[in-house]
This record gives C-alpha cells, structure tokens and sequence, in this order.
C-alpha cells in the first residue's frame, strides 16, 4: 500500500474521530456549536463547523463564523508586542512606567516596583483579574474592568483604577494569570504611537491577512451568539450578566454587545474578536518560524518556558513562555500532549494548542461557556487528535 493511501487512511480516522466527539458533545447539550480546524506539518486535515452559531434563529455555524476570542486575543498581543521587539523599537526589560509614566502599582506597604514588559508578558507582574477574587475584592471595590464587560471607562481610567490597587506580590516572585495583558496592550499603544487597534492591525493582522480579527467584530452578521452551559441545555447570554467560575470567586461578567461597541475600550487580554482560520494562521505562522513577522530566534524565546518552576494554580506541569503555556511534564497534566507543547483557551468557549514535536495545531472555537474552554470537550477533543495522528 502507497504511503499516499496510508496517510489518507489516517486522516480519514483522525476525522472520524473528531466527528464522534463533535457530535456525542451536541448531542448531550453541552455545546451549542463549534469551528474545528487542525493543521499536521503544514496541511490542513481537518475543518468542520458544526451545530448552530444562533440556535434560537437556526443560524448554522460556518467555517467563517466570527467569535469574541476572550483569551485567545493573549497571544495575539503578545506576538505584536514581541514584533515591536524584535524591531528594536521596545525591550523586554523595559520598566513598564518609562512607557506609561502613571501606572505605578505598589505592594501592599506601599513600596514602589520596577514592573518590566516581562513581568507583563510572563504574568508575573502581580496583578490578578477581578473573576480570580472574593466578591467586592479589592479590584472590583475599585472599579477594574477585566475587559469583557461594559464597563464605559477608556483603557487610561481601567489603568487608573488598577494602579490604585496593591500588588499581590513582588513582580517575578509568583505566577498569578491576570490582566496584564490588557496593560500590555496599552505599552504597545504608546509605543506604536497610534490606538492599539491600529497598532495590532498594522504589526500583525494586516502582514498575515487576518481579515477577521479585530477588537469589533467585522462582519456582525457573521458573529455567533453566546451561551452559557446550564441544566438541560446551555442558554443565551445576550445582555451582560455574571458567569459562575471557581467556588468562592466572584466569576465572569460578560458583555456580548462589547464585541459591537466601537466605544469600549480596546482590552489586549480579553477584547477581540476572530475567526477559527485566521487564529489558525497565527498559530501556524509561529510554529513555522515566525515570518514574516518574527525572526525564528524571537519566537523560540516566546515558546521557551521564562518563569522556572513557579507554581501555577490550575495548570499542572505546565510552564509559560511570553504568552501562552508551555507543557513541562505531559503525566503531571494528565496529556497525550509531547512536552514544549502551547495551550490556551478563551473564556467563551475556545481551546487550542501547538505540538511543535508533532507539527501539529489544533484551534477548537465554540459558542459555548464554559466547556468549550475547559470541559470534558477539550479532554476528548485532545484524545481524539492524538490517537487520530498516532494509530
């Protein structure tokens, strides 16, 4: 037998598999649709979109369906920061204040920091997110937004009311994930001397064509609809509204009609909005080397783990790099994934990781909160694609 018909054999079974997953998890209800696209050295072997993007208007998803990307926009801005970078123009151990002369966050007694790009980029900056805290903690009794709800403030007043705040700790000291991307994207603002979506959009978006993403949604008629995993079936989030989390954290409160508004703020962490294929592009783009946006040597600094071994709640035997999490030790995460492996989610509903050692990227976008990031789906989605690309 040819070692075509071999390989079309097995990407027959990797697609075979995906689909069982895809459609047990519509079937039991707990996603309301999803956009599946998988690359394997370079091909694409699979893309699907299944289920609905509006369930109430029979709206079926499509492969071009526009979803608000939460997390997912992390690693978007990070790579335009380390463009800024490699292009000598920022450092990654410039002080954050010689860029923003106001935000100056201390600790808890009052001590000033020297808080770098670094510290941003690694989220070991001291800064959490409002959902990771008690109710009426201390960010949300100053006002922070976690830049996924309607908040009406500009990014200086968000920036503002989170300097006001003490540090959890002394930058580098601890992993904590948190908006410090958000500020991030402000240090890219200023920087590139233009509006952060101006400046994404001419570092990053535009030299790769990725005509989906931005911090408004580009085609409203294209962006899929929110819901939220519930008893019986997941139900629609239109207006903004409060997302169960962890026990004994606040949660997420969530603003759809953020992904419409041009007048809400630009949240590098959390604000935009995208498409599975251009995300998959990114992602492909890095794995392959970087260009044409980064040399080869700035995205191996980005996918080498830059905190030690600094604990991080909630993502065992797992590192991070200048973005995204690394895979450390696959048995202590409980993955088929090879060590140096990238992960992430979005708190609407996405997963995706990079294999560098298999050549492999994998972008799972759904409708769907919270098992499209973090539910039974992503385990077996994971499973799936591995015993797929292994028999």
């Amino acid at each position: 037998m040819s070692s075509l018909n071999v390989n079309q054999m097995n990407q027959h079974d990797l697609q075979a598999r995906i689909n069982e997953v895809i459609e047990r998890t519509l079937a039991e209800k707990r996603l309301v649709g999803a956009v599946i696209k998988v690359a394997l050295d370079g091909v694409p072997v699979y893309s699907r979109a299944a289920g609905f993007a509006n369930r109430g208007t029979s709206q079926l998803m499509q492969e071009d369906t526009l979803f608000r990307l939460a997390s997912v926009s992390k690693p978007i801005v990070s790579t335009a920061a380390l463009v800024l970078v490699a292009q000598g123009r920022l450092q990654l151990d410039d002080r954050v204040d010689q860029w923003l002369p106001e935000f100056k966050p201390r600790l808890q007694n009052g001590e000033p920091v020297a808080l770098t790009i670094r510290h941003l980029m690694t989220h070991t900056a001291g800064l959490t997110y409002r959902f990771f805290q008690e109710e009426n903690g201390s960010y949300a009794r100053a006002g922070v937004s976690d830049g996924m709800d309607h908040s009406g403030i500009t990014l200086e007043e968000n920036l503002r009311r989170l300097a006001s705040v003490p540090l959890l700790y002394a930058p580098g000291l601890e992993w904590k994930y948190s908006i410090a991307t958000d500020v991030l994207g402000a240090v890219i603002a200023k920087v590139s001397d233009a509006p952060l979506s101006e400046a994404i959009r001419s570092l990053m978006t535009k030299p790769l064509g990725l005509n989906d993403t931005g911090f408004t949604a580009v085609d409203p008629n294209r962006l899929a609809e929110v819901y939220i995993n519930d008893v019986s079936e997941p139900r629609h989030m239109k207006d903004q509204g409060d997302v169960a989390f962890l026990e004994g954290t606040a949660g997420f409160r969530l603003a759809p009609g953020r992904a419409l508004d041009d007048t809400a703020y630009p949240s590098g962490g959390a604000g935009m909005v995208g498409s599975a294929g251009d995300f998959l592009k990114l992602l492909e783009t890095l794995r392959m080397g970087g260009a044409p946006l980064l040399p080869e040597s700035w995205v191996r600094e980005m996918t080498t783990n830059q905190i030690g071994d600094l604990t991080m709640p909630y993502w065992p035997g797992r590192g991070f790099g200048l973005g995204f999490t690394l895979l450390k030790d696959p048995i202590a995460a409980g993955s088929p994934e090879s060590p140096g492996t990238w992960r992430m989610g979005g708190t609407y509903g996405h997963s995706w990781f990079v294999d560098p050692a298999k050549k492999l990227s994998v972008v799972a976008f759904t409708n769907t909160a919270l098992e499209g990031m973090s539910g039974q789906f992503t385990v077996d989605l994971c499973e799936a694609v591995y015993n797929g690309i292994n028999k």
